[in-house]
């Protein structure tokens, strides 16, 4: 349980591996529902490596004091991402 938004992490770890790093952040907002865009990369055992950089937007609410997840979207991959961001430059250009 996370009290601080900027504590939040994506990093996983399973059997002494990290599975999920986690490369950056950017909180988004802040408040009682806040949003936060991941930079992460996921292991990949077959090759023994980290995959390419991943992205993910994820909406936290805080709630007794802790932040909870409460939904996310998964960027599926790097064209996707500039799509996303051309996409919003000209929205907002």
């Amino acid at each position: 349980m996370v009290e601080n938004i900027d504590d939040i992490s994506i990093d996983y770890e399973e059997d002494g591996i990290l599975i999920v790093k986690e490369i950056d952040k950017v909180v988004l907002s802040r408040g009682a529902w806040s949003t936060i865009i991941f930079r992460y990369q996921q292991w990949e055992p077959k090759k023994e490596e980290y995959g390419p950089d991943r992205y993910t937007i994820r909406r936290y609410r805080k709630l007794k004091g802790v932040y909870q997840s409460q939904g996310k979207f998964n960027i599926s991959s790097t064209e996707q991402a500039r799509k996303i961001v051309d996409a919003l430059q000209s929205w907002i250009s």
